[in-house]
């Protein structure tokens, strides 16, 4: 099968998914939710969104740095609003812009090593925090989510919490890992080389933090979508709803995520009595700010390219 097969294989998918996923929500009652949607609550997720990647594409500039590639912060916006353009327009979900990202880095005169390894790093450092916090809220959520799963609310939560930690240490064992690799040759070579440098911990807390305020300010965004059309829920629901959505939309079976996220918002929230028709509204609205920074995105492709400052 040719990759334009493919390509339309999976947009078909995605559209076969979020037709199936109207139709059991009812898309007259969907279309109700969202006229009905108030205004400044959408702005305010919105707000949240935009933040939410500015702060992605400034903790991508400090990474690519950090392995070598020198970015300007403006460069690293511009690039950044542009593969998310890419990737509400493409099929794969994530994959277009991500790739994208690390060509126009390696255009720039950058090692291909670091400019690959930047994209990949970044993307697995969110999420890595995304799953992270999405445990994290669904300890906090045991009493309604542990009956789903016939398990006692307590032994739930302890579940959920020690994984959450085991999942954090994660990357803290990646230096000893790689040291007594024999594999970690070739293309694994530059992940080696800076997982042993001496500041790792120090680049990798950055990391970490930067990622905890990116996936906060996505989760306050969906809950501005779903304040919007009038679900309100504790802040601990959005922490957990935040993973399963996202992880959703980022698989590459979809043009945008559009299917995929509405499909699992419904199953995210449905344990928490939310209705259909408003849980699929909740994606619609995630989906319709990822187009309109996609949009900014389209826009800065026009824009010249500056050059990168040098400094640390």
């Amino acid at each position: 099968m040719t990759r334009a097969r493919r390509a339309l294989l999976r947009g078909l998918l995605g559209l076969a998914l979020l037709g199936a996923v109207l139709a059991l929500a009812d898309p007259a009652r969907v279309l109700a939710q969202l006229r009905q949607a108030q205004p400044g609550w959408l702005a305010a997720g919105l707000a949240a969104a935009i933040a939410s990647n500015l702060v992605s594409a400034l903790r991508w500039r400090a990474l690519a740095r950090w392995l070598g590639a020198e970015l300007g912060a403006g460069d690293a916006c511009r690039w950044y609003f542009q593969a998310m353009g890419l990737n509400a327009l493409l099929p794969g979900a994530v994959v277009g812009g991500d790739v994208y990202r690390a060509v126009v880095l390696r255009r720039a005169g950058h090692d291909t090593a670091a400019s690959s390894w930047s994209v990949v790093l970044d993307r697995v450092s969110g999420l890595w925090m995304l799953c992270a916090i999405g445990g994290l809220g669904a300890a906090a959520c045991a009493d309604v989510l542990a009956p789903w799963l016939r398990l006692p609310a307590g032994s739930f939560a302890a579940l959920a919490l020690t994984g959450t930690a085991l999942w954090l240490a994660l990357p803290w064992g990646l230096p000893p890992l790689l040291r007594r690799s024999r594999a970690a040759g070739g293309w694994l070579a530059p992940l080696r080389a800076a997982a042993l440098r001496p500041d790792f911990a120090r680049q990798w807390a950055w990391q970490a933090a930067a990622s905890a305020v990116v996936q906060a300010l996505s989760a306050a965004a969906l809950a501005g979508g779903g304040l919007a059309l009038g679900v309100t829920q504790p802040a601990a629901v959005w922490a957990w709803a935040v993973a399963p959505v996202f992880l959703m939309a980022a698989l590459p079976v979809s043009v945008g995520g559009w299917g995929t996220r509405e499909a699992a918002a419904v199953a995210a929230l449905a344990p928490f009595g939310v209705a259909a028709p408003a849980a699929v509204g909740v994606g619609v609205i995630y989906g319709l700010y990822g187009l309109a920074q996609g949009a900014l995105g389209a826009l800065a492709f026009g824009l010249p390219r500056r050059e990168p400052v040098s400094g640390n």
